[in-house]
């Protein structure tokens, strides 16, 4: 018997973007302890960052996933200008566009949390909550 697997695309989108959200709070506490061990680099290991990556791929699937479901068109573009921006700000880390603060990267993660909640209670067409 085979099981088809399914997932609600908010759920992932919210998983994935808190994720993403610890991930760039733990790297400054992680590797801070590793740049006063060693004298060679002050940065995080190229692997760690590759994981910045992940979570945008991840994301975008959400975010496409959860926009082709939203009945609200005001969510959907709120949904892609997020990723946008967080793609934007993972972008700028790694060849210094323009100098931004570190905690930066934290609001579209956080927003786009608040985002796939909203839409997931009050927009969600595959739930009963559809409100076209």
């Amino acid at each position: 018997m085979v099981h088809k697997l399914t997932f609600d695309s908010n759920n992932l989108g919210i998983a994935s973007s808190a994720l993403c959200f610890v991930h760039c709070m733990a790297t400054p506490f992680i590797f801070l302890a590793k740049t006063c061990s060693t004298t060679c680099c002050d940065s995080s290991p190229f692997w760690w960052r590759l994981i910045d990556f992940l979570f945008l791929l991840i994301s975008f699937y959400a975010v496409y996933s959860a926009s082709k479901a939203t009945s609200k068109q005001w969510i959907r573009i709120a949904l892609y200008a997020t990723w946008g921006v967080l793609l934007a700000i993972i972008l700028n880390e790694y060849f210094y566009f323009i100098p931004l603060f570190e905690v930066a990267i934290f609001f579209p993660s956080i927003l786009l949390i608040g985002l796939h909640i909203h839409n997931k209670k009050y927009c969600d067409c595959e739930s009963e909550s559809c409100n076209t």
